[in-house]
């Protein structure tokens, strides 16, 4: 979004790093993993498009247009899938504050978003709040905790060798780094 070009590039890095593993991750043999990556590599580039600091590139008008009917074709498409698991919600919610961001950006470009000392929009937020919370929940997600009795990462007495791409924890700080993300593009909106 804008505000100083380093950590725009940062979040840049950031949200096009998260959504190259999630594209590692649509390698998983697991079919609801592979559907759940596509949707966080796309949100994961489009945030990191969407985060080039103006400084480098001022992209026209019609760019947020685009943007918008990217992440609203993406929101069509996650509403459907809601039904079958409840972590789409999150999907959608990513989604429409994707188009929500596009949407405040085409309307006021000259502007950079900021409404002028008018305070903090009803929308962004609440899009805040859902998003400070989302990023508390899977950080404790990542703390450790004990290990079940039966649960030592074998399979029928086993080990199991997990890939790059099917490592739950990796999986988890891909989608904590992109809620801080969102986060940061919410607050320079």
């Amino acid at each position: 979004m804008h505000g100083p070009a380093s950590p725009g590039w940062l979040l840049v890095a950031l949200c096009a790093a998260s959504g190259a593993y999630c594209l590692l991750r649509m390698r998983s043999a697991v079919e609801e993993q592979r559907r759940t990556a596509g949707a966080e590599a796309l949100m994961g580039f489009g945030m990191a498009a969407m985060a080039v600091p103006a400084a480098a590139a001022t992209p026209p008008r019609w760019t947020w247009f685009a943007y918008a009917a990217v992440f609203g074709a993406a929101a069509l498409r996650t509403l459907w899938s809601v039904r079958s698991s409840p972590h789409h919600l999150h999907h959608l919610v990513g989604a429409c504050a994707m188009v929500y961001m596009a949407a405040a950006m085409a309307a006021s470009p000259g502007h950079h978003g900021h409404g002028g000392g008018s305070g903090i929009p009803l929308v962004t937020g609440a899009l805040l709040v859902y998003f400070v919370g989302y990023v508390l929940r899977s950080g404790a997600r990542l703390l450790p905790v004990a290990a079940v009795a039966g649960d030592s990462g074998t399979l029928g007495g086993t080990p199991r060798a997990l890939g790059w791409g099917d490592r739950p924890e990796l999986s988890q700080a891909c989608r904590l780094s992109m809620g801080i993300a969102m986060l940061a593009m919410l607050v320079t909106l």
